[in-house]
């Protein structure tokens, strides 16, 4: 006859008795379907954390194999929505109903999305980091939504000195002249003696967080994604033919932005949004000229909610 497997978790008590917050998996490796608002429903490669808390001070520990099954079921038979994630906090807490009150669960993954090009019209892929995070307390359950989006931000100071220096060639060039034809100028324009010098412009990331709520169920990933890349105006591209790259140097040109100013063009897109109960921004310009970040911080502005 098999002898039973020994379950020391379940028959022996803990060392030092004393409840844990969270008990669990972090960094699970495992494809998920995904479902978001206005795109078909895609396999992502997400890294997840999984746990429960342990309320009973007594007990050794919880059944994590449960846990990761669970996230398997979901996996291999399911799609990550809200009404999932919903169920799955429920049963991560039925499934440790003698240990647990409470339930965590985080999905961090690649989101693609194809994106048209700013004139030529190509399309290419954008590829935006996306995390989901769900919560189940008390009864009550806490599902957030981030999504961080590539910018490129252009210094509205930098810009101002490169103008001066600009006004400084052009009067070295043509100060011994009593009348400049307009046809030198235009060719002066042209060259690199002519635009002297260039503001300092670099790759810069709004970290966007939202809380949802049931009035969703496909998960509004797209709907962020554009609400900010429209009101910042110069999004990292995919697809770039040189029409492209010039419209995108004009664009950067339109939109001079110091962190504060990209911060409130984000705040005020964010207001205009119905359907999110809060929402959290982090503006980070990752300095060329300094080698430190520029940084603004917003929310919502609730009461009990984000706080920056």
């Amino acid at each position: 006859m098999p002898t039973s497997m020994p379950d020391v978790a379940n028959h022996t008590t803990a060392q030092t008795e004393g409840a844990l917050d969270r008990v669990g998996m972090g960094n699970i490796e495992m494809p998920i379907m995904v479902s978001a608002k206005d795109e078909a429903e895609r396999m992502v490669s997400a890294h997840i954390d999984a746990f429960v808390n342990l309320k009973d001070p007594k007990a050794k520990g919880i059944h994590m194999s449960r846990l990761y099954l669970l996230l398997d079921d979901l996996s291999s038979g399911n799609t990550l929505n809200y009404q999932s994630l919903i169920a799955l906090l429920n049963e991560f807490i039925s499934s440790h109903h003698d240990l647990s009150d409470t339930a965590y669960v985080k999905f961090s993954f690649d989101y693609p999305m194809r994106r048209q090009a700013l004139v030529s019209g190509n399309l290419g892929w954008r590829v935006y980091p996306v995390t989901i995070i769900g919560k189940l307390e008390k009864g009550n359950f806490d599902i957030e939504l981030g999504v961080d989006i590539a910018y490129s931000s252009t210094c509205p100071c930098s810009a101002a000195l490169a103008r001066q220096l600009i006004q400084k060639a052009f009067t070295e060039k043509f100060e011994q002249q009593d009348t400049i034809a307009k046809d030198d100028i235009h060719k002066w324009l042209g060259t690199s003696e002519g635009i002297v010098a260039t503001p300092h412009s670099q790759r810069s990331i709004a970290e966007i967080k939202v809380k949802l709520n049931s009035l969703v169920n496909t998960f509004p990933i797209t709907d962020i994604v554009d609400t900010i890349e429209a009101a910042l105006q110069t999004p990292v591209q995919a697809a770039v033919k040189r029409e492209d790259e010039q419209e995108f140097a004009r664009l950067n040109g339109q939109n001079l932005m110091f962190c504060e100013d990209a911060a409130r063009r984000v705040q005020h897109a964010m207001n205009l949004i119905e359907g999110y109960d809060d929402y959290w921004v982090k503006i980070n310009h990752l300095e060329s000229l300094h080698a430190h970040d520029a940084v603004a911080v917003t929310t919502k502005g609730i009461a009990n909610g984000y706080q920056a």
